[in-house]
C-alpha cells in the first residue's frame, strides 16, 4: 500500500485557529554579560515578569513549554519554584526556530483541552556559560549524530555553517557586504532608543565593513551579541486574554519548523541562497488571510545581518535577489515603510533565540514599547515618533506584525499577529 502525499492545498488550508489565540503576557530579565544566576533562577525571573504583565498568578497557568540549546532548566523544576502545578509541559531541544513553533504547540494543546494557559520560556547564560561556537565556561557537547556533517569539517560555529548561503547570494544576485551592513545600522539605531539594549551605540556601514573578518564574508559587526538572559511569552485563548491588563496580540497564523527538502544538508537540494521561508510563506500567508504588503512591522531573526535579508526576501517582502536593496534603502528603519527588529534584535538588544523579537512585536501592537519618550502624570508614555538618537521607537498605527524565526538556512518558523479591536 502506498500512502498518498499531502497536497499543498491541504497543508495550507487550515484557518480555523485564526484569531482564536493571543499572547497576553511577556517578560524578560536584563540583557547582560557576567550573570551570577543559574538558568533556573533566570527562568523564574522572566516568567514572574510575564505573569505580572498578564495580571496572572500561579493558579492561572497550567501549561509550560521551554527549549534549550546548550544550557537551560526543565519546566517542572521552574514551575515548582513558582508554585505552578502543570497539566501539560514539554521541554524541547532547539534554537532559533523554536519560539514560533512552541507558540503553535501551545495553541494546539490548549485546543486539545490539555491545559488553558501556557508559559513559554527560554533561559540561557549564552555568554557566561555555554557560548554557541563551543567556547565559554562550559564547552559544548562532543560531535554526535548529524553534527558529523558539519563540525567534523570545520563548521563549528553558526557563522561558518551559514556563510556559504550568503556567499552564494552574493554570487547569484550581486548582493554586497555593504548592503547587508545596513541591517546592523538600522538595528543599532533602534537599540539606541531602547533602555534595555545591551549595545546602544549607533554604527555606520563603514564601521561594519571595516571591523575584522570572523568568517568570510562576515565581519565582527555582522554577528549578533552574546548575552545572559531569560524571556517568557504567555499564550491563552483570545477571549481570556481580553481580561488581562494589556491588549492581546492576536495570533493570525503560525508556522513551526518548516524545512527545505534536506534540512541537514540543505545545500544538496535547490538553490543554496534560498532558505526555508520560501516554503513556509505559503502556510503563513494563506492561514493568516494576509500578505507581506499588510505587515507594518517585522521581526526577522538577525543572528547575522544577512539572515535578516534572506528571510525578508523569501517570505515575499521583496522579490528574490532584491533583498540587498530592500534592507539598505531605509525600508527597515524606524520611520521607514516597514521597520524591522525595533528593539535592536539579536544584533544589539540581546541574544534570546528569537524570543525578544516576539516580545517586541507584542509591545508594538499594544503601543507601549519602552523608550526615552516622556511619561505623563498618569504613568502613560507619550510617544513622540521622533526616532533620533535617544528618542522614540514606537511605530505609529501598528496593525499587523510578522516574526520570522531562523534556525539555519534549511529550517525556519514564522508568525503573524494583529492588534485586537474588540
Amino acid at each position: 500500500m502506498t500512502l498518498s502525499s499531502v497536497s499543498e492545498h491541504e497543508v495550507t488550508s487550515n484557518r480555523y485557529l485564526r484569531g482564536k489565540y493571543s499572547i497576553c503576557g511577556v517578560g524578560e530579565t536584563t540583557y547582560r554579560r557576567g550573570s551570577t544566576e543559574s538558568t533556573r533562577s533566570l527562568a523564574t525571573w522572566a516568567i514572574s515578569n510575564a505573569m505580572k504583565d498578564a495580571g496572572m498568578d500561579s493558579g492561572d497557568i497550567d501549561g509550560m513549554l521551554s527549549y534549550s540549546g546548550n544550557d537551560s532548566t526543565f519546566a517542572p523544576w521552574v514551575a515548582g519554584d513558582l508554585g505552578i502545578r502543570l497539566n501539560f509541559y514539554m521541554d524541547v531541544h532547539g534554537g532559533g526556530s523554536s519560539t514560533e513553533a512552541l507558540i503553535g504547540i501551545a495553541m494546539g494543546v490548549i485546543e486539545a483541552g490539555m491545559c488553558k494557559t501556557v508559559a513559554i520560556y527560554r533561559a540561557m547564560n549564552g555568554y557566561s556559560a555555554v557560548r554557541i561556537g563551543g567556547t565559554g565556561a562550559r564547552s559544548a557537547a562532543p560531535i554526535l549524530g548529524d553534527q558529523i556533517h558539519h563540525r567534523a569539517y570545520g563548521w563549528q560555529s553558526a557563522g561558518q555553517m551559514f556563510a556559504p548561503t550568503f556567499l552564494r547570494h552574493m554570487y547569484d544576485y550581486g548582493t554586497t557586504p555593504e548592503q547587508v551592513a545596513a541591517v546592523k545600522v538600522a538595528h543599532s539605531k533602534h537599540a539606541s532608543n531602547n533602555p534595555k539594549a545591551f549595545y546602544k551605540q549607533r554604527y555606520t556601514i563603514e564601521d561594519v565593513v571595516s571591523s575584522r573578518i570572523i568568517c568570510k564574508p562576515l565581519h565582527l559587526l555582522d554577528c549578533c551579541v552574546e548575552t545572559d538572559n531569560a524571556t517568557c511569552i504567555i499564550v491563552t485563548r483570545t477571549e481570556r486574554a481580553r481580561d488581562c491588563p494589556n491588549p492581546p496580540a492576536v495570533i493570525q497564523s503560525v508556522v513551526g519548523r518548516c524545512c527545505k527538502p534536506r534540512a541537514d544538508m540543505h545545500y544538496q537540494h535547490g538553490p543554496i541562497s534560498t532558505v526555508a521561508g520560501h516554503y513556509a510563506k505559503d502556510i503563513l500567508w494563506s492561514n493568516a488571510g494576509l500578505g507581506p504588503e499588510d505587515v507594518d512591522v517585522t521581526g526577522s531573526y538577525d543572528a547575522f545581518t544577512f539572515t535578516t535579508m534572506l528571510q525578508l526576501e523569501d517570505y515575499g517582502f521583496c522579490k528574490k535577489g532584491e533583498g540587498g536593496e530592500y534592507v539598505s534603502d531605509g525600508t527597515i528603519e524606524l520611520g521607514g515603510r516597514r521597520p524591522n527588529n525595533t528593539s535592536g534584535g539579536h544584533l544589539c538588544e540581546g541574544y534570546t533565540h528569537g524570543m525578544n523579537m516576539v516580545i517586541e512585536n507584542t509591545r508594538q501592537l499594544r503601543g507601549n514599547v519602552d523608550d526615552s519618550c516622556p511619561i505623563n502624570e498618569d504613568g502613560v508614555r507619550e510617544h513622540t515618533y521622533n526616532y533620533e538618537e535617544g528618542g522614540c521607537r514606537q511605530v505609529k498605527n501598528v496593525e499587523v506584525t510578522a516574526n520570522l524565526g531562523w534556525a539555519m538556512p534549511g529550517t525556519g518558523s514564522a508568525m503573524v499577529m494583529a492588534k485586537d479591536h474588540k
